[in-house]
């Protein structure tokens, strides 16, 4: 039973952090088979976030593999773009 309310609450924090992204920048966002999200932005950059909801680092080339089975090639590294649309209040701006 605790398992079960485990997962549920992980993947509420999930949903609630992927709606929480300023859509107006991001073209697309996947899931991973981990968990992660990356987010493609319009000119093709993309940005990672973990299962827990923060931003992480990804190497530029990094082959990734999605949810579904499809592989994805990590283009730049844009976690200053993905944090401010994921945290608009902080810096100041």
């Amino acid at each position: 039973m605790l398992k079960k309310l485990i997962v549920a609450a992980a993947s509420v924090l999930v949903a609630t952090s992927a709606l929480a992204v300023d859509e107006s920048n991001v073209e697309k966002s996947y899931v991973m088979k981990d968990g992660s999200t990356v987010y493609v932005f319009k000119d093709g950059k993309m940005a990672m976030e973990n299962k827990f909801g923060r931003v992480e680092r990804m190497a530029e080339g990094h082959v990734m593999e999605t949810k579904d089975g499809q592989k994805i090639m990590m283009k730049g590294d844009e976690i200053w773009r993905l944090e401010r649309a994921l945290h608009p209040n902080r810096g100041g701006r």
